[in-house]
């Protein structure tokens, strides 16, 4: 009768114990958090994982993070918006304009040189689309909205110091307004996801891409291209693009009040300018290496920089009537979105 007394104490022990590590578990909100560029990426390793850290700290490790580099859960890259919104990823972070003409009215920071570093130009964005694009972004609730660092043009082999160098030339774009402002500038633009462009430069498909200097060691471009073209210090750059960190509504809604605040806490302005300060510092360090290889770097002359920017001046006419179609007024919207890029500009 003792013998059964134990073992029925010990049972009981056992079930307890394990019901109470079953509702621990069910405690713990992990999040499939997706995106397009590699795990040995900085937005992998500097900007997505040190956020999830952070959000797993401050909930007490009540939230974690299942990172799905590369598009590890499918589709491709301008389907991410998308996958956050539908929930087939709860958190994804991605170039939003990749999908061509869907977020019309914040396209207006990529007209061509409207921002000089990503660090300043990230709250503004932020500002921006609270006050004017909000509809835009349905069905998400952004964390973070940034540019990454000024993308220069890279060449495989041809020199690039002026227009006349430019022209005719095919190079890789990621969006419809950069590739507008390159068709301005002479060249003959090519869209290609960004994993193509490797190739693409070395078997001669395009001579060059924009792309932020800090993607390109990730791709290894400093060791495929051989010349980098880029407006000088204190200038705008030629292209930018508008990236999201955004996580689905509703698994957000779902959220317990204190979750929440973790994510609230973690979302927003500040780490929009977070994020936009990192890249600016990913971009120094891959400019580096392009240095080191002893490539060669072409640098806008002040009088060439002009030439460029009144080249791309009907680009930014032609956003003002596409938003005016749509029923937006495009002129105060240009002119919003350059007041905040000079508030923080100071």
């Amino acid at each position: 009768m003792k013998l059964f007394r134990a073992c029925l104490v010990s049972t009981l022990v056992v079930i307890a114990f394990g019901s109470s590590v079953a509702f621990a578990a069910s405690d713990v909100v992990t999040l499939k958090v997706a995106h397009f560029l590699p795990a040995s990426s900085n937005a992998h390793q500097k900007l997505i994982i040190p956020w999830c850290e952070k959000i797993g700290k401050e909930s007490g490790g009540k939230i974690k993070c299942q990172i799905y580099p590369s598009m590890q859960l499918g589709g491709t890259p301008a389907q991410l918006f998308d996958q956050a919104r539908d929930g087939v990823a709860d958190v994804i972070w991605t170039a939003a304009t990749f999908q061509a003409g869907r977020f019309t009215k914040t396209e207006v920071f990529e007209l061509p040189f409207m921002i000089n570093t990503a660090e300043k130009g990230s709250p503004a964005l932020w500002d921006y689309i609270q006050k004017n694009a909000m509809d835009e972004f349905k069905g998400v609730k952004l964390i973070a909205t940034h540019f990454h660092d000024m993308a220069p043009i890279h060449f495989g082999k041809k020199s690039v110091k002026t227009l006349e160098d430019l022209k005719g030339l095919k190079v890789r774009v990621p969006t419809r307004f950069s590739a507008k402002a390159l068709a301005a500038l002479g060249a003959m633009p090519v869209q290609m996801p960004s994993p193509a462009i490797p190739e693409a430069i070395g078997k001669n498909v395009v001579d060059g891409a924009t792309l932020p200097w800090e993607v390109t060691t990730a791709f290894k471009l400093h060791e495929i291209c051989k010349t980098h073209t880029e407006p000088g210090p204190g200038h705008a750059g030629i292209s930018n693009t508008l990236m999201v960190f955004a996580m689905n509504q509703a698994r957000y809604n779902g959220l317990s009040p204190e979750l929440k605040k973790v994510i609230d806490n973690n979302s927003g302005r500040e780490t929009s300018r977070w994020v936009g300060k990192s890249w600016d510092s990913f971009s120094a360090q891959s400019r580096k290496a392009a240095v080191d290889r002893h490539n060669t770097i072409n640098i806008l002359s002040d009088e060439e920089y002009r030439r460029w920017a009144k080249a791309t001046e009907s680009v930014d006419d032609e956003w003002v009537k596409e938003v005016g179609a749509k029923g937006a007024n495009g002129r105060a919207l240009l002119d919003d979105a350059k007041a905040m890029l000079k508030k923080y500009q100071n």
